[in-house]
């Protein structure tokens, strides 16, 4: 598939995407590492609890003075890139419901990667400018039904 992180998909599943949002990228990393192979509606359900500052996401790399939480170790409370990924959840959501998929549903696949870069020149003294460059972040996901036992 074009532009996804991933070549072999499931015989039925549903996929969405988020172009060139306005993210941090160690946020999003290690939102999509904790989200991965969750069902659909427990990862909603754990965003929420993000975006209310009530479970953290527990990080797993970038941790250079990352504060310890109470029963996840090292983690922080990513809020807008928590409402990012919330975002991505309904639409993949969203789609599997328009492709007649059950409503339990598993991630299969969660990405986070580096999107075009913004530049913009901040002015300084003496007629100088400093570079300002800004990275925007591509958020992908698919979505499968769960197996049942």
């Amino acid at each position: 598939m074009k532009g996804y992180n991933i070549d072999k998909l499931p015989e039925k599943y549903a996929k969405a995407r988020v172009k060139e949002t306005d993210i941090s990228m160690k946020d999003a990393v290690n939102i999509a590492h904790f989200l991965r192979g969750m069902s659909v509606e427990s990862a909603k359900n754990v965003i929420d609890g993000v975006i209310e500052k009530k479970t953290p996401v527990p990080y797993f790399r970038y941790l250079d003075s990352v504060s310890h939480r109470r029963a996840s170790g090292p983690g922080r409370f990513p809020i807008k890139a928590a409402k990012e990924f919330k975002k991505l959840l309904d639409d993949a959501s969203a789609n599997a419901e328009f492709k007649g998929l059950s409503d339990d549903l598993k991630i299969f696949h969660i990405s986070a990667s580096k999107g075009r870069m913004v530049k913009k020149f901040t002015p300084k003294a003496y007629g100088r400018a400093g570079a300002f460059f800004k990275d925007l972040i591509n958020l992908e996901i698919v979505v499968t039904e769960n197996e049942k036992e």
